[in-house]
């Protein structure tokens, strides 16, 4: 099935871990076949892997966008996930962060990176931060 992104202007995603840009004008991106894309608005620098939830949500990012080196990143994810878990008591994020865990052990990363995202908001929201979203680390690099 393919996948159609809508571009504001010099709007910029990564496709199979290349940066493209849109140009000055909205454009709209058919994807034919099984790629791995990110929005700006989703991508996360390392340096801006500064809170908890952030440290699980960055090797969740990079397992889905290199695929092939996910083994590598899966220590991280796992060690910040039980970290993570073990200071949470709210039972929607811990089950937010099982059904993070459930969807990289079967590979299904972007599935993964959609439940990380919410247990980042949630981290934002109880840390006081207004406008949540990881869109805010991207702002700050």
């Amino acid at each position: 099935m393919p996948l159609k992104l809508s571009l504001k202007p010099g709007e910029k995603f990564v496709l199979n871990g290349a940066v493209v840009q849109n140009g000055d004008r909205r454009g709209v991106l058919v994807l034919q076949n099984k790629a791995s894309v990110l929005r700006e608005k989703d991508i996360m620098q390392p340096e801006q892997a500064n809170t908890p939830a952030r440290r699980i949500y960055f090797p969740v990012m990079m397992m889905y966008l290199d695929e092939g080196d996910a083994p590598k990143f899966y220590d991280e994810f796992a060690l910040r996930l039980s970290e993570f878990m073990g200071v949470i008591s709210n039972p929607e994020i811990l089950n937010e962060c099982v059904t993070c865990s459930r969807h990289v052990m079967n590979r299904q990363y972007y599935k993964a990176l959609m439940c990380a995202r919410k247990i980042v908001d949630y981290e934002d929201q109880r840390l006081g931060n207004v406008a949540s979203s990881v869109q805010n680390s991207v702002d700050a690099g």
